[in-house]
């Protein structure tokens, strides 16, 4: 077989209320190496990736090493995020004539911040391997109403990883994340996505990388990182990050095939593509004080989508917001 998948002991939580480790699942294309790890009972985050254009093998991702480092990180390193991405004004929004309050998690700006699901526990429901691609695929049921979420919702979100292409001798394997997020209520139902990861590019700092972000419009933010109007973005093209520092939401330019963020070494000469689907209509790119990774964060609705409907999709019953993200190296 070209792949594989199997699974190790990642560590016992701090949190855990018995001494057994949780799982970390391993996916791997045997040919070159590459590969992925997931922790489903954390969150269902991704942990590790390792691509390998032209027979080099990097980890393209920041998140954290051990079970105490996943306790207190605070970055929401690799966090799926439903069912609303970013922030929500004061935790308050208004749906269909009634008045919700959800936690606020980021009390620094009176803010909900980043969904309900990140660290929930994910169950690993499906494992498929074939010459074309290894798949591991987990969910996270949440039957019971969340204060200030009364929506019952699953949350399925399949890994992938295929071969590099034939015809792209310097491209690496790519990684697919496919999400389906379902309304199993019997009401209506707002809903949003979004992915978090923090990438890196052989641990190279982000002064002497380049960006080129596929944006039309920037989203202007307050102090309190919420949106409070657009403009056109005048910065298109190839972005160096010298100097720059980002914490700021765009929106993408309206492509039906998607569109693709790249992250680029000219010292390495390796590039990092971040593609997200038509679903995916803004982006958030954010550059944090170390200066040795990057956020580049897909999303379904604008930043307060709950409140401002940029975005925001209503799920009838049985519905579902579906959508996916892919990452590759070359």
């Amino acid at each position: 077989m070209l792949f594989s998948i199997d699974a190790q002991p990642f560590g016992v939580l701090p949190t855990a209320e018995t001494s057994e480790p949780i799982l970390e699942y391993f996916v791997k294309y045997t040919e070159t190496g590459e590969g992925f790890s997931i922790l489903p009972a954390y969150g269902g985050i991704l942990r590790q990736l390792v691509l390998g254009p032209k027979s080099l093998l990097i980890n393209v991702l920041r998140a954290p090493d051990s079970p105490q480092a996943l306790f207190t990180d605070e970055t929401y390193a690799s966090a799926l995020l439903y069912p609303f991405p970013s922030r929500i004004r004061h935790g308050i929004y208004r749906f269909e004539g009634e008045e919700y309050a959800l936690p606020m998690n980021e009390t620094a700006r009176d803010n909900a911040i980043h969904g309900l699901v990140h660290p929930q526990p994910f169950e690993v429901i499906g494992q498929d391997i074939s010459d074309e691609k290894a798949q591991l695929t987990v969910r996270y049921t949440n039957a019971e109403p969340i204060k200030g979420y009364p929506f019952p919702f699953s949350l399925t979100v399949s890994y992938i990883l295929t071969p590099p292409p034939a015809d792209q001798p310097n491209q690496s394997c790519t990684l697919t994340l496919d999400f389906s997020a379902l309304n199993t209520g019997d009401t209506r139902c707002p809903a949003s996505f979004g992915w978090h990861p923090y990438f890196s590019l052989n641990g190279e700092e982000t002064d002497a990388l380049t960006i080129d972000m596929p944006v039309s419009e920037l989203i202007h933010l307050d102090e309190n990182l919420l949106p409070t109007g657009r403009s056109p973005f005048e910065g298109q093209g190839i972005l160096a990050l010298r100097d720059r520092n980002l914490d700021n939401a765009f929106r993408v330019l309206s492509k039906p095939e998607g569109v693709t963020t790249v992250l680029h070494s000219p010292r390495q000469q390796l590039s990092l593509h971040v593609w997200q689907d038509a679903a995916f209509p803004y982006l958030v790119v954010y550059t944090p004080g170390r200066r040795d990774h990057i956020a580049i964060e897909p999303l379904t609705a604008n930043v307060n989508a709950f409140n401002n409907n940029e975005g925001l999709s209503v799920l009838e019953p049985g519905d579902a917001l579906q959508g996916q993200i892919k990452v590759w190296v070359g």
